[in-house]
């Protein structure tokens, strides 16, 4: 622990929806003696988050609050500099995001967040991953539903192999991913997702330059391939490769730990189990990627949705997520696994967030710095952690009923 530092923790973007919803998990939940602070840009509502919170918790009614900017990078180097580690709600990350990632980067300070934007990810790694290294900051984007199950499930189907004797050594080995849930999203979440979508050629350039940078893993090969839509008999579903942050993390951790083998392959997929449904998801996305290319239309749409506006709980209590994974090394050695939730958008995900950054603060933990995956940095503790929070890593006997869950 550093003694210098004032703070374990600080979230920044507490009075942001997901960002209320960690501070009140990290208030029923952060361990007796753990020294943390809320941040933002406007004291009054950092004053009311601390009431509420000392109404669900009385300890935490004197909780330390930093005023903060994205804007100003001064105050941010400042939130760096007082805490071990720095947790961030603030998204679109692709605007708001770097000037936070930059100061913890160039404090030594680990850093986890819950962004999806692929684009962000990148561009921090070009920018300040080198630096990270340097100063020995761990830098672990997508924290949240973006990509913990996804990343986490990977690894725990990996481990279970091992455990039931069907990875050996040096073998090839594939896993599949299908997920389904059920939910709705946030204002700040719709606002990202449309930023992503507005900016595919500037994606595009990123991701390429990363490849161009980045080392890659010498006598190992990493994959995804996810390949056409088609019907699954290991899903019982229609298989809908998603293009979603998630498999490029998997790869990445893949990359990262020499145990996912020597040729390791992931595909990641929606499950749809009836196809009116899926041919009405996929004609809404192809309506909303038109719509984001234009910026009246695009405008148009983020109006309709409020940054802090989100589901009640009432809907976050009704909501749910399953992600089963099929791992194998060839014919007949087919393991099924399944990482399941509630509510994935907020609940679960200010759990893992928070959980993530505790595990940073907290556990015994391989070295590692500079841009890491959730896999990579935390890897089994976080998997411990969730598990013991509530959420569920299980082994499967087979492909899944046929019976749909709870309507979907």
């Amino acid at each position: 622990m550093d003694a210098d530092r004032p703070y374990d923790l600080v979230l920044f973007g507490a009075t942001g929806f997901t960002g209320a919803l960690t501070a009140e998990y990290l208030a029923r939940n952060a361990p007796q003696g753990c020294r943390w602070a809320l941040a933002g840009r406007n004291r009054d509502k950092l004053e009311a988050l601390r009431t509420h919170l000392g109404t669900l918790v009385p300890g935490c009614a004197d909780l330390p609050l930093l005023t903060a900017d994205a804007a100003d990078p001064a105050s941010l180097r400042e939130v760096a500099a007082s805490a071990r580690v720095v947790i961030s709600t603030v998204g679109p990350y692709l605007r708001y995001g770097e000037p936070l990632v930059a100061a913890c980067a160039d404090a030594g300070t680990d850093y986890v967040d819950l962004t999806g934007e692929p684009e962000f990810v990148d561009l921090m790694y070009l920018r300040h991953h080198r630096r990270a290294v340097a100063t020995g900051a761990r830098l672990v984007h997508s924290c949240g539903f973006d990509s913990v199950p996804h990343d986490l499930g990977v690894l725990f189907t990996l481990e279970r192999m091992r455990a039931l004797d069907v990875l050996p050594e040096g073998a090839a080995v594939s896993v599949r991913g299908f997920v389904r849930a059920g939910g709705t999203f946030s204002g700040g979440t719709f606002a990202s997702a449309l930023s992503a979508m507005s900016r595919l050629r500037a994606a595009g350039r990123a991701a390429r330059e990363r490849r161009a940078a980045e080392p890659r893993p010498a006598g190992r090969r990493i994959r995804t391939s996810a390949g056409p839509l088609r019907r699954s008999a290991e899903a019982r579903a229609w298989a809908v490769p998603l293009p979603t942050i998630d498999a490029q993390v998997v790869a990445r951790s893949a990359a990262a730990r020499p145990d996912y083998g020597p040729a390791f392959t992931y595909g990641h997929y929606a499950a749809v189990r009836r196809l009116p449904v899926l041919l009405a998801g996929a004609a809404g996305l192809a309506a909303l990627l038109v719509a984001a290319q234009v910026p009246p239309l695009r405008r148009a749409l983020t109006g309709l949705r409020r940054p802090g506006d989100g589901p009640s709980a009432e809907q976050r209590a009704a909501s749910w997520f399953t992600v089963r994974f099929v791992g194998d090394t060839g014919p007949g050695t087919r393991v099924f696994t399944e990482v399941s939730g509630g509510d994935p958008g907020y609940t679960e995900t200010a759990k893992m967030l928070a959980e993530s950054a505790l595990s940073l603060a907290y556990d015994d933990l391989p070295p590692t710095a500079g841009q890491v995956t959730p896999a990579a940095a935390m890897g089994t503790a976080l998997i411990d952690r969730l598990t013991a929070a509530g959420l569920r890593f299980t082994v499967l006997d087979g492909p899944p009923a046929t019976a749909p869950r709870r309507g979907a």
